[in-house]
């Protein structure tokens, strides 16, 4: 066996900006046999029904790319996954024979990434930078910090052209 297995993880809010982090991520790090994880946090809220009561306090399974091309599915978990984004991860999958997974938490964002790294365990993760207003960052500081600051493995933070 060459190597051990990788799980490279990916934050993603499908975004433009989570977007150019995923396609960074494929053509950058990921290699053929690799686990690729998608890593979404939504807001914690009264979610009534659905997957959400079930694994908010240890977020959802590893739901497998054939579920997240399924809409049903995906509203079940409250995600929305854009066509671009289940474009790019498919077509990965195939030309990479990678294994393509998301898992999705509920909470702050911060603290959920670096739970995602710890609980996973992911080899690395690749973040985009949102690009808070300063006033915003200066508040609550950048998730994309937060995380290289506290993250058990190495990340990657792709900046945004307009930044």
């Amino acid at each position: 066996m060459e190597g051990a297995d990788r799980f490279v993880g990916v934050a993603v809010d499908f975004s433009a900006c989570s977007k150019k982090a995923l396609k960074w991520a494929i053509d950058n790090i990921v290699r053929k046999g690799d686990h690729l994880i998608l890593v979404t946090v939504r807001p914690e809220g009264h979610y009534e029904e659905g997957e959400m009561q079930l694994w908010e306090a240890t977020g959802s399974p590893l739901i497998p790319l054939s579920e997240l091309c399924d809409a049903h599915t995906m509203k079940k978990y409250g995600v929305n996954p854009d066509p671009e984004t289940l474009q790019m991860i498919t077509l990965a999958a195939r030309q990479l024979e990678i294994i393509v997974v998301m898992k999705i938490f509920w909470g702050d964002a911060r603290e959920k990434l670096c739970e995602a790294i710890d609980k996973t365990p992911l080899s690395c993760l690749v973040i985009g930078n949102r690009g808070l207003g300063k006033i915003k960052r200066a508040i609550m500081g950048s998730v994309s910090n937060y995380v290289v600051n506290n993250a058990t493995c190495p990340v990657t933070v792709v900046k945004n052209a307009e930044d």
